[in-house]
């Protein structure tokens, strides 16, 4: 027996005669693994500042496969003939993984989070004071800090602040050096259910179901995600009743894990017995008082004014969000009779009103009816078809107030535009609308919401069910005749029963964008002949029904990111059609009948699979004031030049003579609002196509290889913002292949990627010879060099890197500057430069293999010029990323706040 034993061990080894060897490695690899993981821990208990999430992740990681190799190693020493083949593969795996947390433990963009890279987390509230304030925001944090309480409750009545003061202890505990736990915030909403909840929760976890819909196991699978990750703080903000955590997917209490709850009902946090409950309490009269000042704009008030906004600081009953819209809707106001007369019609508008939970939507309604202008209000309640909380763009809705035709008409489609941000604006002015920390969006509160929905459901006659993750859609009795918009985008409606055809011959809105939809009966929109707008947009439908074709009366069909639409149906009788959205769909072919829709403004067929647009189409739409098409298609330009409205394009050109055709074109219609015009001899599918939008010209694959090229022959636009280069054949200087570059003042971004012959940006002469030429660059905010091989510096004088002469305003407003795989670099930023870059917040230079220094000039001999007298400034440096590197010298020092 013992024989035949060590003939199996033997013929195991035979098998897999590197197994040890291979153990022995990985061993070595592990023990560097654990080097690295104690320099991190160092690194992070000496600096005291709050650590990136990527690096607590990467920790569990590390310890994850130290635990592992323990049990491989026990493993490998009890194998046998069957099992070692199987440890061989284990033991490669693993090594890789090992290797991989080594490289990944350079943390090359650091440790820690700075100011800029959490912001994307952080709800960025704005600031508050006052007593009560400060002394709710100190209870909260109190409970949050205390290690024994595990379940937070915030309550208070609607409008009070709960969400506010929840919202600024959050962003407290994103930038507490001493808090390390994950934060997670989620909104509840009224309108809650299991699966919603759960999908909000997982998206917050970046978690992709595997499960499906099965609520159990996504409740299982969100469990062990909430187990792995330790110690972790989740908000959910607005329940109105009960959550069962464990349907859910939350775990029980444990040390480091805390629940937090807002509500406006004290018993909900009873019933999650909540450890500790926190009310939220009113403002003080003089809080109040100071807080509608403050909304009101500090003006001087006269005696008898004074005494009206008393009452009416009064009557909001010291809830901050009554007062701040209260105070917006009379902003401005100095005439004592407009005063009087708001006075009385808050007083008839608050009449029968017992309690102020209910007293603070006439309040609310008030500041709607304060709009008086009919447009304002319209675009107002159109606000509300957004799920509840929804972050909604500025552009998306002005989009819409335009083709839902919302506002005045004006003449060209940038005055539309304008008098769309007029109305954002004065709607945020009056606090009926929110603009979010990132500028081009816009929020509604939810009891705004609600008393929105609440005038839709008398007046305008709108159904919202947005957001609610509704499988099915609702019952043909909820789609009355008078309906006119609806609204059911953002759920998890996967189908329409067949033969669903609801009578709805008002209704001109209907909004089933963001839907796991796949198909529509033929039926279904046969009772809709007054539809005008149809969104169908993000959603997976497959074809469309034939019924589509006969509504007469469409003027916007919006089809965006359908990516599994392979063809739509005739659009010969749409001829009222004002929007046509096809971008990011599967189509191949133009829809039959696009010809005929005569009244046609807009066509977007970006990121489509068309082969060609058939000649004579474009030239039949001679409305068009916004043209995007896909990048590999490029349309005869006589096609481009007859649409005499065109106001934003986004295409693409074949040749330089028609660059220059069509920005000579645009330039002499109108300034045009937009255009993102492509330059390609031969299409590069590594273009980056994130150009909507901007003023941007991109140089593609082999653009600039004509030899007839000369001089002063390619023209920019005035206007031009970003300006692109890729694998164009741009060779030599930048400037000097585009002397319009010292037209061009506006350009702010430029990037040049993959270009083997260029040697530098700009080619110097005399100081006098260059400011006779102009000097461009002068708006330059960013500016991106990729795998340049003969690049060797910003600036060349007779055929090397040179020290650069004093440019008056060259790249002064240059903040990001990015430079990778440009082998021929020695020295960075001469001297000389440093002092032009008084706002460079962002230097990264990564894998340049022969760059010595940093900062550096040279002599004509090319020995370098050392001037440790000198100072090194760059006053708002904040990122320094040094990446491979392999020949530098040195690296800058001397800043505190890098």
């Amino acid at each position: 027996m013992a024989e035949l034993l060590e003939i199996v061990t033997n013929a195991a080894t035979l098998l897999c005669p590197d197994l040890e060897e291979n153990t022995q490695t990985l061993q070595r690899k592990i023990e560097l693994l654990k080097s690295r993981k104690v320099d991190v821990q160092a690194d992070l208990q000496n600096a005291g500042k709050k650590r990136k999430r990527e690096v607590e992740d990467w920790l569990i990681n590390v310890e994850n496969n130290i635990t592992e190799f323990e049990t491989l190693e026990q493993e490998i020493h009890c194998s046998r003939f069957y099992s070692r083949q199987k440890l061989a593969e284990r033991v490669e795996r693993m090594t890789k993984e090992v290797m991989e947390l080594v490289e990944q433990s350079d943390f090359p963009k650091g440790l820690f989070l700075e100011v800029d890279e959490s912001i994307g987390q952080l709800m960025l509230t704005p600031p508050h004071n006052g007593q009560a304030f400060l002394q709710n925001f100190n209870d909260i944090w109190a409970s949050l800090m205390d290690d024994n309480i595990l379940s937070i409750g915030i309550y208070g009545m609607g409008g009070v602040g709960k969400t506010t003061v929840t919202m600024h202890a959050h962003d407290k505990l994103l930038t507490e050096p001493k808090f390390s736990a994950h934060v997670y915030w989620i909104t509840v909403s009224q309108e809650y259910s299991i699966h919603k909840l759960q999908s909000d929760i997982a998206q917050a976890l970046k978690l992709d179901f595997s499960c499906g819909s099965d609520e159990k196991k996504r409740a299982a699978q969100l469990f062990q995600t909430f187990q792995k990750m330790g110690s972790y703080v989740l908000i959910l903000d607005d329940v109105w009743k009960q959550i069962d955590a464990e349907k859910i997917g939350i775990p029980p209490r444990r040390d480091g894990c805390k629940l937090v709850i807002t509500s406006r009902l004290k018993e909900v946090c009873d019933r999650m017995d909540c450890q500790r409950i926190i009310k939220v309490n009113t403002l003080s009269k003089k809080e109040a008082w100071e807080l509608f000042l403050k909304k009101l704009g500090r003006v001087e008030l006269h005696p008898e004014v004074k005494e009206i906004c008393k009452t009416m600081v009064k009557r909001c009953g010291g809830l901050p969000l009554a007062l701040v819209t209260l105070a917006g809707s009379m902003r401005g106001v100095t005439d004592i009779h407009e005063w009087r007369d708001a006075s009385e019609e808050l007083k008839e508008s608050c009449m029968g009103r017992a309690d102020m939970e209910n007293e603070v939507l006439p309040i609310l309604l008030y500041s709607y009816v304060r709009l008086r202008d009919p447009k304002l209000q319209r675009c107002f309640l159109y606000c509300s078809l957004y799920p509840e909380d929804f972050s909604i763009k500025r552009e998306e809705l002005i989009e819409n107030f335009i083709s839902e035709e919302l506002m005045d008409r004006r003449l060209s489609r940038r005055a539309e535009i304008d008098q769309g941000h007029g109305i954002l604006n004065q709607l945020e002015r009056a606090c009926l609308l929110e603009r979010l920390w990132y500028e081009y969006h816009v929020k509604m509160h939810d009891l705004i919401r609600d008393m929105a929905l609440g005038i839709t459901k008398h007046n305008c006659r709108y159904m919202v069910k947005a957001g609610l993750h509704l499988r099915e859609i609702p019952d043909v009795q909820e789609w009355t005749e008078d309906l006119d918009k609806i609204s059911l985008m953002k759920n998890s409606i996967e189908e329409i029963s067949i033969g669903m055809s609801p009578n709805c011959p008002r209704l001109s809105t209907l909004i089933l964008s963001e839907n796991p939809l796949k198909s529509i009966p033929d039926c279904f929109f046969t009772q809709m002949r007054g539809l005008r707008t149809l969104n169908l947009s993000h959603t997976s439908i497959q074809y469309l029904p034939h019924s589509i074709s006969d509504l007469e009366n469409l003027r916007t069909l919006l089809l965006r990111y359908c990516f599994s639409l392979k063809s739509v149906p005739t659009l010969e009788k749409l001829r009222l059609l004002t929007r046509l959205d096809l971008s990011h769909t599967g189509i191949e072919e133009l829809p039959d009948g696009v010809e005929s829709l005569t009244n046609l403004k807009v066509l977007d067929l970006v990121g489509t699979s068309l082969s060609m647009i058939p000649t004579g189409v474009l030239h039949s739409l001679s409305l068009l004031q916004q043209l995007r098409l896909p990048i590999h298609i490029g349309v005869p330009i006589e096609e481009d030049l007859a649409l005499k409205q065109l106001e934003d394009f986004c295409g693409s050109v074949n040749s330089v003579s028609d660059l220059n055709r069509l920005i000579k074109f645009l330039q002499s219609m109108m300034p045009p609002s937009f255009y993102s015009i492509f330059l390609i001899s031969k299409f590069d599918e590594q273009i980056i196509w994130d150009a909507s939008r901007r003023k941007l010209v991109c140089f593609g694959q082999e653009s600039l290889m004509d030899s007839s090229l000369g001089e002063g022959k390619i023209l920019l636009p005035r206007d031009i913002e970003e300006l692109r280069f890729s694998r164009s054949g741009l060779n030599g200087s930048l400037a000097d292949g585009f002397q319009m570059l010292n037209n061009a003042r506006c350009v702010k971004r430029c990037s040049v990627h993959r270009e083997d012959e260029i040697e530098c940006i700009i080619r110097l002469s005399s100081t006098e010879e260059q400011l006779s030429r102009g000097v461009p660059f002068q708006s330059l905010e960013m500016l991106s060099l990729y795998e340049l091989p003969n690049f060797i510096g910003l600036f060349m004088w007779e055929g090397k890197a040179a020290v650069a002469p004093l440019l008056p305003g060259i790249f002064t407003q240059l903040t990001d500057l990015e430079i990778e795989g440009c082998n021929k670099m020695k020295k960075l930023i001469p001297w000389s430069l440093l002092q032009t870059l008084p706002n460079l917040q962002n230097l990264e230079v990564m894998f340049c293999e022969e760059i010595e220094e940093i900062i550096g000039d040279e002599d004509d001999d090319g020995s370098p010029v050392i001037n440790s007298s000198a100072e090194v400034t760059m006053p708002r440096l904040k990122i320094l990323r040094l990446v491979c590197l392999t020949k530098i010298k040195e690296h800058l020092q001397g800043d505190d706040d890098l």
